[in-house]
C-alpha cells in the first residue's frame, strides 16, 4: 500500500541539521508550586554526575526548602550575575559565564521568571534559548499555570491572573517533558507541614491557590499537556520516518454517515465507543465533488444527523469527493483514526458485485484500523 506521507522538503532537512547543532532542552513540568520539580531535577543531576556527565547549576531557587537545598550540595554552581530589581541587588543567571564554562548540562530553575532590569534578556526562557543556540543542554522547571495559552483558563479556575508566562513554543520545541506529578491531597499535606511555604503564607495558600478544586483542575491541565505533547511527538516521528499510521496511543473514532435512516444509530454507537475509550469523536459526510446537493429528503436526513452529531460533541467534517471509499480512507489516515464505524450496506449482493461495496473497498484500502459495521434497526445493540 502506498504511503500517504510526502517526501521531506529541503527546508525540513535543514531544520533537522539546525536542531542537531542546538542543545537539548528538558522541561520538568508540574501542576503547582511544591510538587517537587526542582527536587526531581537535582536528583537527576546527581545521577548524571555519577555517570560522568558534566552538570552545573545555572540558577536554582530552593524557596528555603531544606531538602532541596541539601540536593544542591556536590553540584558546581556557576556564579550569578548581579542585577537590580526595584533598587535592590538580585542574583540572575549569568548566560555568558555558563557559555564560558561550557558544561554538558546546565540547570535553570523557574523558566517563566522575569529578569532584572539590567539583564540582556527580559525573560529567563530567552536566556535558555541563547544557551540552547550555543549548543548547551538545558534542564529547566515550569508550572503549568505559566503556559501562555492557558492564561485565561487558569484565571477561570483559580481567580488569579498569572503575570509571568512562557510562550507555548518553548515547551513545544523542548526535546523532553518530564511530568512531576503529585495528588492534590499529598500536595496540601506537604503545604500544611511547611514543605512548600512558611508561616502565614501557608494559610493564605490554602484559602486561595491551593484549594483542592484548583489543584485538581491544574493537575488535569498538566496531564493533558503531556499527553498532547506525546501525541504530537509521535506524529512528527511517523511523518519523518514515513511510517503509516495509526499508532493507537490515543483513540480516534470516526463515523461515516450517509442520508440513511441508520445514521442516528451509527452516531450513538460511535459516541458510546468514543466515551468508553475516552477518545476523539469524528463524523464524516462525503458529498459530490461538483458541489451539488443531495435530493431534498436526503439533505433533510443529513441535517438531522449533523444536528445529533453536534449534540453528541462530535467534530463534523463534510468532504467533497466522488469516490466515497477514497475520501473515507484518506481522512482516516490524515487524522490517525483508530476505528471507523459504518452502516450495513442497503445494496443487494448482486448490486455490490456489479457496482462495488463501499465497506469492502474501505476494508481493502486500510490496515491497522478497526472497522465496525453496524446493522440496521432489525438488529439489536
Amino acid at each position: 500500500m502506498a504511503s500517504t506521507y510526502k517526501r521531506r522538503t529541503p527546508e525540513e532537512i535543514l531544520e533537522d541539521i539546525r536542531r542537531m547543532s542546538r542543545g537539548r532542552h528538558r522541561v520538568y513540568l508540574g501542576a503547582a508550586p511544591g510538587v517537587g520539580k526542582t527536587f526531581t531535577m537535582l536528583g537527576d543531576a546527581h545521577i548524571a554526575l555519577d555517570q560522568g556527565i558534566d552538570v552545573v547549576i545555572g540558577i536554582i531557587d530552593t524557596h528555603g526548602r531544606e531538602e532541596t537545598q541539601e540536593l544542591t550540595q556536590g553540584i558546581e554552581a556557576v556564579p550569578l550575575a548581579k542585577g537590580t530589581y526595584k533598587g535592590l541587588e538580585v542574583g540572575e543567571l549569568d548566560v555568558a559565564a555558563v557559555m564560558a564554562r561550557g558544561p554538558d548540562v546546565v540547570l535553570v530553575d523557574e523558566l517563566a521568571h522575569t529578569n532584572a532590569d539590567n539583564c540582556k534578556n527580559r525573560k529567563r526562557y530567552q536566556d535558555v534559548e541563547d544557551l540552547l543556540a550555543a549548543g548547551i543542554n538545558v534542564w529547566s522547571t515550569l508550572n503549568i499555570q505559566h503556559l501562555e495559552s492557558l492564561n485565561d483558563t487558569v484565571r477561570q479556575i483559580t481567580g488569579i491572573r498569572v503575570r509571568e508566562t512562557v510562550p507555548d513554543y518553548i515547551v513545544r520545541e523542548a526535546n523532553e517533558i518530564r511530568l512531576v506529578d503529585l495528588t492534590p491531597e499529598a500536595l496540601i499535606e506537604r503545604l500544611k507541614r511547611g514543605k512548600v511555604y512558611q508561616g502565614r503564607r501557608i494559610d493564605q495558600a490554602l484559602q486561595n491557590f491551593f484549594r483542592t478544586g484548583n489543584l485538581t483542575a491544574l493537575r488535569e491541565l498538566a496531564l493533558r499537556a503531556v499527553a498532547d505533547d506525546t501525541d504530537d511527538r509521535l506524529e512528527t516521528y511517523m511523518n519523518r520516518h514515513a511510517i503509516e499510521g495509526p499508532w493507537p496511543t490515543h483513540d480516534r473514532i470516526m463515523v461515516a454517515v450517509t442520508p440513511s435512516p441508520n445514521g442516528a444509530r451509527l452516531l450513538r454507537r460511535g459516541y458510546r465507543i468514543a466515551q468508553r475509550l475516552k477518545g476523539e469523536f469524528y463524523v464524516v459526510i462525503v458529498r459530490p465533488a461538483d458541489g451539488s446537493q443531495f435530493p431534498t429528503k436526503d439533505e433533510q436526513a443529513l441535517a438531522s444527523h449533523i444536528n445529533l452529531a453536534k449534540q453528541l460533541g462530535a467534530q463534523v467534517f463534510e468532504l467533497r469527493d466522488n469516490n466515497v471509499p477514497r475520501a473515507i480512507v484518506n481522512f482516516a489516515r490524515e487524522h490517525h483514526v483508530t476505528e471507523i464505524v459504518m452502516g450495513e450496506s442497503l445494496r443487494t449482493r448482486w448490486q455490490e458485485l456489479f457496482k462495488g461495496s463501499v465497506i469492502n473497498e474501505v476494508l481493502r484500502q486500510t490496515s491497522n484500523i478497526d472497522i465496525l459495521v453496524v446493522g440496521h434497526e432489525r438488529d439489536h445493540d
